[in-house]
């Protein structure tokens, strides 16, 4: 399963550990300044008011008896993908405990109504030595996992100091985030030669990660095709469904301002007698702009938060953790985040609720994700002004859905390899 490459040379090392050094000391002094900054931040309404404690490695919860993981995902996408792992990890040990960290409020919000087994979240610390070793004297984690692109030095360093093993999972390097880190190369190259299992999202990612100084590779394995459907309140769904009155529904998900104008656009060429178009924005506080939006270009809609939808051509889910009922309830998703330079968001949501997947010409987050869907006709891409010509037919649509069912089972077939591997680096250290 792990490919081992050799260590990084003497002076590499040498200088990475100056650099590690040099951070740690930095990361010391954040402690003092630390809760000013959050105590701000909280009466400007961007920290939990119950929970900002949890940042400075105060505990919100007790930890469970048994064997404990640790796996920590910055935001909603990371930890809406770390889901998969979870269940992974559980089936192949039911006795295992886990502790999910991010660092927004709105990701803890949706993890809360995930049904994960074990499972409890709390906020990440800030990456200082006081914090941290604070949250590890009360969660002691037998195994830790980071995601994505989230990766702290001084949390990896106090890991490391206990003795417990550790792995980097889904990780993906983009070229530009790969000239942020080189600036300081050795930095995280003596950060990377820590982990225990490195997992790239891609080739190229796992190239990049080689150039920072990653050398104890797993397989590629992508964490987001391999998710859990996401939650759906079954009488929610039957109320909106009962106003529908015949339509098909096109859902704009995860939307920023640019998917948003496209799919204004396309209002005009949509008989509402035929469609029902939902805006699901990535921000849900940005829904009073939206409705702004729509009011001055003459468009009716209704608000989640109104609960109406009969004979309204638009509505706008202005809620938090409901993107599972609104892929269940649409034929046709447009993926936000395609339109505005933002890199597209998951489009692997979709495909338990058999929905038709198209997607923006900006795809550089999940290049390789829309590449696999692409390749049996599972998802197409959208040019701008060209919305309502990509339609697909309601027979059309049933087979893109059916295309994307057999992508993702392909795709997940190398996640219980992962978890067997993760869960050796945990065995291998007891």
């Amino acid at each position: 399963m792990t490919q081992t490459e050799p260590r990084l040379g003497g002076a590499p090392r040498v200088l990475g550990a100056g650099l590690l050094g040099a951070y740690l000391g930095l990361a010391r002094g954040l402690g003092w300044l630390a809760p000013v900054v959050l105590k701000r931040r909280l009466a400007r309404g961007k920290e939990d008011p119950a929970r900002w404690r949890e940042k400075l490695g105060e505990p919100g919860a007790a930890r469970p008896a048994g064997p404990l993981v640790w796996l920590h995902g910055v935001g909603l996408g990371e930890v809406m993908a770390l889901r998969a792992l979870v269940w992974a990890l559980h089936e192949q040990d039911p006795a295992l405990e886990f502790l999910i960290t991010s660092s927004t409020r709105v990701s803890a919000q949706v993890l809360a109504k995930s049904g994960l087994p074990r499972s409890r979240h709390q906020f990440m610390p800030l990456d200082s030595p006081v914090f941290l070793r604070r949250f590890l004297a009360h969660w002691r984690p037998d195994l830790v996992i980071w995601s994505e692109q989230d990766i702290w030095p001084a949390a990896i360093v106090e890991v490391a100091r206990r003795g417990v093993a550790q792995a980097y999972v889904n990780a993906r390097i983009t070229p530009a985030s790969l000239r942020q880190r080189q600036r300081l190369g050795a930095l995280f190259g003596a950060v990377l030669d820590k982990m225990a299992l490195v997992s790239a999202q891609d080739l190229a990612s796992e190239a990049r990660l080689r150039q920072l100084g990653a050398r104890r590779f797993g397989a590629v394995t992508r964490l987001k095709p391999s998710a859990p459907a996401l939650p759906v309140e079954g009488a929610a769904l039957d109320a909106l469904r009962g106003q529908l009155g015949g339509r098909r529904v096109l859902l704009g998900a995860s939307t920023h301002e640019g998917d948003e104008r496209e799919i204004m656009t396309a209002l005009h060429s949509l008989d509402p007698a035929d469609w029902l178009v939902v805006i699901a924005p990535r921000d849900v506080a940005r829904a009073p702009a939206i409705s702004r939006r729509l009011t001055e270009a003459l468009r009716a809609h209704a608000l989640r938060s109104e609960g109406l939808v009969a004979q309204t051509p638009v509505f706008l889910a202005d809620s938090y953790g409901e993107m599972g009922l609104w892929y269940q309830l649409a034929d046709v998703a447009l993926i936000g985040g395609g339109f505005d330079s933002v890199g597209g968001h998951n489009p692997w949501e979709a495909v338990p609720f058999d929905t038709a997947i198209l997607h923006g010409p900006d795809d550089s987050n999940f290049a390789e994700d829309y590449r696999a869907l692409a390749a049996c006709g599972a998802a197409r891409q959208v040019a701008k002004g060209g919305l309502v010509a990509a339609l697909p037919g309601p027979s059309d649509a049933r087979d893109m859905a059916r295309c994307a069912q057999r992508a993702r089972a392909k795709e997940a077939a190398s996640l219980s390899a992962l978890a067997r591997a993760l869960l050796a680096l945990r065995e291998a250290g007891r």
